[in-house]
């Protein structure tokens, strides 16, 4: 009897502190720091639960189906809001948004390219979010997967306000799940209610010329909505140079040089041809080609619309004869593969 009563008082207790390291390996729950007892300024608020739906993925990819957000880790980004309006930009609020980042949710759903037979590369893939209302909003396969920091942009389901020490001023708080892009200056791509995921390729077709060499172009034509509607053959005098210090480094070939670049923000070269419009921030893109077939996408938020200062250059370099005259550099991003030479065309399109 007395063994019988010794295992099952064993089996209790390891049944109790196999309970407790299960307890304690949890994360915490996250709570309001009232007295700034630490140096974190994003945990003084309390967290807004955000009204949330469920999300549809499909388009140019495997598996399409309902994404299953119990599975994706969380993450937060800090955003301050302000839109677009014909009298001005107006602020909206300053906030914290926790929730799912599209890298996390799109990242089991491989890419299956329409157009993989002519033209394999992914960076001519772009991403649409969009609510049944109606609204959506455009992202670049680029700026989902190669900028330098990930994470930027989430389906938030949990709100908190970052509220000013002095003045207190609480902004108005979100009420429902909102898709949130953390690098944009104007947030009008923040839609709110996403139901939907689709995966596209650029339709647009070119002419592809595997291993031309040399490539050039001198220079390049502007289309907008299909028009040509500029001819660009030297950078504008009018227009001051950046200059970038840069580790160059491709996903496939790796590390190509520590030299940097000069040219200029290819959005003033390009701000005659779209006005910076909540409508062009949603759904406007852009498609840039190279001499040889070779393309890439942009969203026109990440090339007008950012408030990192790491600007897409445009850098003419005549003297070189392979790969000149003109050539994209994409600051923002941590793989090379969109730093585009021997451009050829840039094309502005509406979803």
């Amino acid at each position: 009897m007395k063994k019988i009563l010794f295992l099952i008082a064993a089996v209790v207790m390891f049944g109790c502190q196999n309970q407790q390291q299960t307890d304690t390996s949890a994360p915490p729950q996250q709570q309001r720091d009232t007295t700034d007892a630490t140096n974190n300024f994003y945990d003084n608020e309390d967290v807004h639960a955000l009204q949330t739906n469920t999300v549809a993925i499909s388009g140019e990819i495997a598996n399409p189906g309902t994404i299953d957000f119990s599975a994706l880790p969380k993450r937060s980004i800090i955003v301050k809001e302000a839109l677009p309006s014909d009298t001005g930009n107006y602020f909206v609020g300053a906030y914290r948004y926790d929730g799912y980042s599209l890298f996390d949710i799109i990242n089991t759903h491989y890419p299956q390219k329409a157009n993989q037979e002519v033209f394999s590369p992914i960076i001519d893939l772009y991403v649409v979010v969009s609510n049944d209302r109606g609204d959506s909003a455009v992202f670049s396969w680029g700026e989902i997967y190669y900028p330098t920091h990930l994470h930027d942009i989430i389906l938030a389901t949990d709100v908190m306000r970052i509220v000013p020490s002095k003045t207190h001023e609480l902004w108005t708080l979100p009420e429902k799940a909102k898709m949130v892009a953390g690098a944009d200056l104007l947030t009008a791509r923040n839609i709110e209610s996403p139901s939907k995921i689709t995966v596209r390729s650029a339709a647009r077709e070119f002419e592809v010329e595997k291993g031309m060499s040399p490539m050039y172009s001198d220079l390049f034509e502007v289309y907008v909505d299909g028009a040509k509607t500029k001819t660009i053959k030297t950078l504008p005098s009018d227009i001051d140079p950046l200059t970038y210090e840069a580790i160059f480094y491709g996903r496939g070939r790796g590390i190509h040089s520590t030299t940097p670049f000069t040219g200029a923000p290819l959005k003033k070269v390009l701000a005659d041809q779209w006005p910076l419009t909540a409508k062009n921030i949603q759904q406007a893109y852009l498609i840039v080609a190279a001499r040889d077939g070779f393309r890439g996408v942009f969203t026109f938020s990440e090339v007008f619309n950012r408030n990192d200062q790491s600007e897409v250059l445009l850098i003419h370099a005549p003297e070189e004869t392979d790969g000149g005259a003109f050539r994209l550099f994409p600051a923002g991003d941590f793989f090379s593969d969109r730093a585009i030479k021997s451009v050829s065309s840039i094309w502005f399109e509406h979803l």
